[in-house]
């Protein structure tokens, strides 16, 4: 089931990647079944009326369920803080905080605020995106060249 699945088995609260490219991924949690169909909660803008990313935000941008192959048909369980923070539990926290952030209008925001934080946020209580701060790694020591360069 899935791109190189940690588990065999997904369970309610477990992160979900979907990788879309070599440098990112979309995340996701995973919500359960209904009907017999696999659900993940996720940060989306598909179906904002701000369809442009402005600056790397969607003001209009929404916590969605959606079934799981219609979110990617490719994917990995990546519970990857689990060593450094505790997860929460899903009946008693995380799906009353899914539930509440759906009925409300997110801004997007590609560096603090994108699905990764937003499902780390959701499973540990915890934003963080791995994928962001491999971004600043490369970036920062680039921007810090001139200035080290040039001295007085």
């Amino acid at each position: 089931m899935g791109l190189h699945n940690s588990r065999p088995q997904l369970y309610p609260g477990d992160i979900i990647e979907f990788p879309r490219n070599k440098y990112f991924s979309h995340f996701g949690v995973y919500y359960g079944e209904r009907d017999g169909v696999p659900y993940v909660a996720h940060l989306t803008c598909r179906d904002s009326d701000t369809k442009l990313l402005l600056f790397g935000r969607a003001l209009n941008s929404a916590v969605k369920l959606d079934p799981l192959d219609v979110v990617g048909k490719k994917y990995k369980v990546n519970n990857y803080l689990d060593d450094k923070h505790p997860p929460r539990d899903f009946y008693s926290h995380i799906k009353p905080e899914i539930e509440d952030v759906m009925t409300k209008t997110i801004t997007f925001d590609i560096l603090f605020h994108n699905s990764e934080h937003q499902a780390t946020l959701l499973r540990y209580g915890v934003k963080k995106s791995e994928q962001i701060e491999k971004v600043y790694a490369k970036i920062v020591p680039t921007w810090r060249q001139p200035f080290e360069k040039k001295r007085f």
